[in-house]
């Protein structure tokens, strides 16, 4: 794009749910604070248009209309919630900032202010991800999941009503609409490992916009990056889309070696569970940050020599 068009807001393409248009406006303040004029375009997608799950939708379903727009010079910039993008790169766009992550873990919101161990057998959970669902068996409370679609207001309504003992939904998503009062338990990982990319944003433009690239970068968070690298490599590796049953997280942590010497690594654990959670293979890595994307594709090998195969 020439310096001359420069001049008009730069245009980011998002989706009109509360929670995306927040998401998308932290995007644009961050802009306009650095001096460079931008507004939000609206875009209605195939996952806003049907209350069908995303399985049968298909991958890409709250993404592709915005990248078809950034394709088509409709908007200039598009943001995505990390974790609904496919693995798949997507030709002549670029991710050029992944601003700082929010809390990834998973959170639940149920009746009566109860944390997970409180729910009888037979309570009622909503969740959309196959990957909670199945974690959720996992841990053998017995309890009823039933599916689930709509903005987070819809969700968080069916609590309050009464159709629903609990549901499950991304913290991070609560934390940007201002609604953290509402979680009545952050799912420990240990529990509950959260969809990888989760709670990361993706800020995307056209390749070929040298100068909206590097305006992009300086929203970048090279911490959140790797582990954003690594959780996506571990997905890739599996040949898994955005919708399996595959947790992961990764953390640049501190550590201390034998002469006392601070120094930064990557950790990285991830989980493959069966759909009934009948079973489910989880292992971890520890290594240098500069390795993300390879320490992700050694700990999928490894899931797949513990069986994750048969568990997809």
């Amino acid at each position: 794009m020439s310096s001359d068009t420069r001049r008009n807001p730069i245009r980011i393409g998002t989706r009109g749910s509360l929670l995306a248009t927040t998401q998308a406006g932290t995007v644009r303040d961050a802009l306009i604070a650095a001096g460079h004029p931008a507004e939000l375009v609206i875009i209605k997608t195939a996952g806003d248009l049907s209350a069908a799950p995303v399985l049968e939708i298909g991958v890409g379903v709250f993404t592709t209309a915005i990248r078809q727009a950034l394709t088509a010079d409709e908007v200039d910039v598009a943001i995505h919630s990390y974790k609904d993008l496919p693995t798949a790169p997507e030709p002549g766009l670029v991710i050029a900032a992944i601003p700082p992550r929010e809390d990834p873990r998973d959170a639940l919101v149920a009746a009566g202010g109860k944390v997970l161990g409180e729910l009888l057998p037979g309570a009622t959970v909503g969740t959309s991800a196959p990957r909670r669902a199945a974690q959720l068996r996992a841990l053998g409370l017995g309890l009823e999941i039933r599916p689930l679609r709509g903005n987070l207001d819809s969700r968080l309504g069916k609590v309050a009503s009464g159709e629903l003992d609990a549901v499950v939904v991304a913290r991070a998503g609560l934390v940007r609409i201002g609604r953290t009062d509402e979680v009545t338990e952050a799912l420990d990982p240990v529990q509950m490992l959260p969809a990888p990319a989760q709670g990361a944003l993706a800020v995307e433009c056209r390749e070929d916009d040298a100068q909206l690239v590097s305006i992009l970068a300086e929203l970048d968070d090279p911490s959140t990056r790797a582990a954003i690298d690594a959780e996506r490599a571990v997905l890739t590796a599996l040949e898994a889309g955005c919708t399996a049953p595959i947790g992961a997280m990764a953390e640049v942590v501190e550590s201390i070696d034998e002469s006392g010497r601070i120094f930064t690594e990557l950790s990285l654990r991830a989980t493959v569970v069966a759909e009934d959670g009948s079973d489910s293979v989880r292992a971890s890595v520890v290594g240098p940050v500069s390795r993300a994307t390879e320490l992700g594709r050694e700990l999928a090998a490894e899931l797949l020599e513990l069986g994750a195969k048969k568990l997809l």
